[in-house]
């Protein structure tokens, strides 16, 4: 197959975003394997290349769903390998609260459903119907500063995935439950998951995908001099 993409880089940074609904169709594995082999070329410290990547899709993807799912409608204990988000505060709780607001608004659930918003967030454990998922992990004894390679690489890959007409979501809550993604994919316990991103086509008819959020003005993220 020919692969080409038709977007700059800078129009895959403007189209990015969350995509929390897929059609079922597969995505060409040789399109993943060129995706992932640009991703490769993503800064690193000293070039080590920390990122370690698990793939699942189509019906490994399904199986792998079902007991992500299964675990947390069922309650069970979640243990990430890092530590879940600080609790933010000031203008980062402000942007916190403006994103839940849109989203779900966006799906049309109100503040105080709380059955709804448990559905919701039940999504993530479905990948939102994605054929496809991969866990972005690096050796748990490794420190935030390699944490930021990876986070490199995360992005470089999801922008790739958009600049060749693939939806993406990055998902933290995933990350949740690391013992079930060992075990599946079957590696030492010594590596830790940090999020996980599924990917696939969207699916426009989703009314979550009409989310959209607002970024900080540059005044408030920029100090300069000179």
């Amino acid at each position: 197959m020919t692969i080409n993409s038709t977007l700059s880089l800078e129009d895959a940074i403007r189209q990015r975003r969350s995509v929390r609904g897929f059609k079922p169709d597969l995505i060409e594995p040789e399109l993943i394997e060129h995706i992932l082999q640009t991703a490769q070329l993503s800064p690193s410290n000293c070039n080590v290349q920390p990122w370690q990547v698990l793939l699942a899709t189509g019906d490994a993807c399904s199986e792998l769903k079902q007991k992500m799912h299964h675990a947390f409608m069922h309650g069970q204990n979640m243990n990430p390998d890092f530590s879940a988000l600080p609790k933010f505060e000031g203008v980062m709780r402000n942007r916190q609260v403006e994103c839940a607001q849109a989203l779900y608004g966006a799906m049309g659930i109100e503040r105080g459903d709380k059955i709804a918003r448990m559905k919701a967030t039940a999504r993530n454990y479905e990948f939102f119907d994605a054929p496809h998922v991969l866990f972005i992990a690096m050796k748990k004894d490794f420190s935030p500063s390699i944490a930021v390679d990876v986070g490199m690489y995360a992005q470089t890959l999801m922008l790739l995935m958009t600049a060749h007409g693939i939806g993406s979501c990055a998902q933290a809550s995933t990350a949740y439950y690391p013992n079930i993604v060992r075990d599946y994919f079957e590696v030492d316990d010594d590596l830790g998951i940090l999020f996980g991103i599924s990917f696939g086509y969207e699916d426009q008819n989703i009314n979550a995908n009409t989310t959209r959020t607002s970024r900080a003005p540059l005044n408030e993220v920029l100090i300069t001099k000179g």
